[in-house]
């Protein structure tokens, strides 16, 4: 994600595998499992206030399995547009973690994400620890942190705040505000901060209609580019199942 202007040449394959590996020990115990997926059509894929899609629409998929004792695994896939020399097309993200409700109001998640972009003839994949913390499933804290953040051979912390409204059973709204602290092997900038706020209608369950209202800072103009960060809209049909 956020790959327009630079490629690693270094990868680490080992996660890939583990993170498979682990996807299959979950999916094993399948008579305690719990399958869950969804599919999106987006008019722009937007990832962390830029766009990656060249604001273009995006098909996106994914499912999670969910084992005892609160381990898990999921794999997430979108189309994407980066810059032509990339020839990239499709994003695949695996994650294994762990989560569970720690009381009547409290909630963390804990998780091993890899990005993957298989259909590149560079290297732009890159690995994340993250962690979420939630109160009362209304209000969450997240925390990612990688030392190859965008693809870089560099330290990258992404800091999250949100909350989420709900108006009734069928309409809420959502938003968040983070910022992205990247040291100087990642770009000139010390980092940038964004933020969203949506509004979610689940017209006939299992689908949804989100129109999402995204902002960055100049920071983010820098880094990405005029037309990659900045204000947009999107507007993202989904189905869970």
């Amino acid at each position: 994600m956020g790959q327009y202007f630079r490629v690693r040449e270094a990868a680490l394959p080992l996660i890939t595998t583990v993170c498979a590996l682990a996807l299959a020990l979950v999916a094993t115990r399948s008579e305690a499992a719990d399958f869950t997926g969804n599919a999106t059509l987006t008019s722009d894929y937007v990832w962390r206030g830029s766009t990656q899609t060249h604001g273009d629409p995006a098909a996106q998929a994914g499912f999670k399995v969910a084992g005892e004792f609160g381990f898990y695994g999921s794999v997430w896939g979108s189309s994407v547009e980066f810059a032509p020399e990339t020839h990239a097309s499709t994003e695949l993200d695996f994650t294994v973690g762990w989560s569970k409700a720690l009381s009547e109001d409290w909630a963390l998640d804990v998780n091993v994400l890899r990005y993957q972009y298989p259909s590149t003839t560079v290297d732009l994949n890159w690995t994340e620890l993250n962690g979420t913390v939630t109160y009362k499933g209304h209000y969450w804290a997240s925390l990612g942190w990688s030392n190859e953040a965008l693809g870089y051979d560099g330290n990258g912390t992404y800091a999250l705040v949100g909350a989420k409204f709900p108006i009734n059973d069928r309409f809420r709204f959502e938003t968040t505000l983070a910022h992205y602290f990247l040291d100087d092997n990642v770009v000139a900038e010390s980092g940038y901060t964004h933020g969203l706020a949506s509004a979610v209608w689940t017209f006939h369950a299992p689908f949804e209609l989100r129109f999402t209202a995204h902002g960055t800072d100049a920071n983010a103009k820098h880094i990405f580019g005029e037309d990659f960060a900045g204000s947009r809209i999107e507007a993202a049909l989904q189905a869970s199942f």
